[in-house]
């Protein structure tokens, strides 16, 4: 009889052992894509503005989701929480600033972050609700622009452009600042107290005699940068604007993947078609 049980108990412990391996071996299967399973996609969570960026988001969705990517899409309406969010993990990239936005960043708060691509241009703009022409700006106007210090030469180096002011020899037009302006024939009067955000609505309040604002907030707010403004920026520029991640994330495959798909030719195209030109592929 005692043989007899321990012949049973060994038999369902070898039965026991046989159905945990078994066990084993599927789990194993499933997460690496052993033969007849599938792998789970790999999800990134990007945090980006609305407009254009979470629209080109969306447009490359699927594409990505062929080549085995979920993409979560976080948007925000400021341009200083998705880099907190970012360094903090809640995202795995973000993307709504342009490169000396980034660099600034960097400086002012010593994040360690890398751009991972270059994707579009947002043309930058002058709009009035008071003037027909960049040329109609009467002595003393007010001219009003965002208190991001990393936009000041680029709305700077589009007034120049436009024939407003001039800035001293030798600048660096990417970091000027007011005081780097050595001719200013019509004494314009700078206002850059606002968040970019806020500035659509104090073009449509009738605020100062012209307003610069950026274009993904100018589309937003049903603006045509070509169509509406009086002054705009030429389409070769430094503010291309980029997919951001942490340093460690640079050489990510699926960030990789992202960016390969957001410069890819049906994305470019679907850029410049949904946009006529307010907003461009990145050169």
């Amino acid at each position: 009889m005692k043989k007899l049980l321990s012949g049973i108990l060994l038999a369902v412990l070898v039965l026991a052992l046989a159905a945990c391996g078994a066990k084993e071996n599927g789990n194993a299967d499933k997460t690496s894509g052993g033969e007849g399973t599938s792998t789970e996609p790999t999800k990134l969570v990007i945090g980006a503005s609305n407009t254009p960026h979470a629209i080109i988001l969306e447009e490359a969705q699927p594409i990505l989701k062929e080549k085995g990517i979920e993409l979560e899409i976080e948007t925000y309406q400021d341009y200083v929480l998705p880099n907190k969010d970012l360094e903090s993990g809640d995202l795995d990239a973000n993307f709504f600033q342009h490169i000396p936005y980034l660099d600034q960043q960097v400086i002012d708060h010593g994040y360690k972050f890398a751009n991972a691509g270059a994707i579009h241009i947002e043309p930058m703009a002058v709009y009035s609700t008071k003037h027909d022409s960049i040329e109609d700006l009467p002595d003393g106007a007010v001219i009003i622009f965002s208190n991001s210090v990393a936009e000041h030469g680029r709305v700077l180096s589009l007034l120049e452009s436009a024939g407003l002011i001039k800035l001293a020899d030798g600048v660096d037009k990417v970091s000027a600042e007011v005081k780097d302006i050595v001719e200013n024939p019509k004494n314009l009067q700078f206002d850059a107290n606002y968040e970019p955000a806020l500035l659509p609505q104090l073009h449509k309040n009738d605020e100062g005699d012209a307003v610069v604002i950026n274009a993904n907030y100018a589309i937003d707010a049903g603006l045509n940068p070509v169509n509406d403004s009086i002054a705009i920026e030429a389409t070769e520029s430094p503010y291309a604007n980029i997919i951001t991640v942490r340093e460690e994330d640079a050489d990510n495959p699926a960030i990789k993947t992202l960016v390969e798909v957001l410069t890819s030719k049906e994305i470019q195209d679907f850029i410049l078609e949904e946009w006529g030109g307010d907003v461009v592929p990145a050169k």
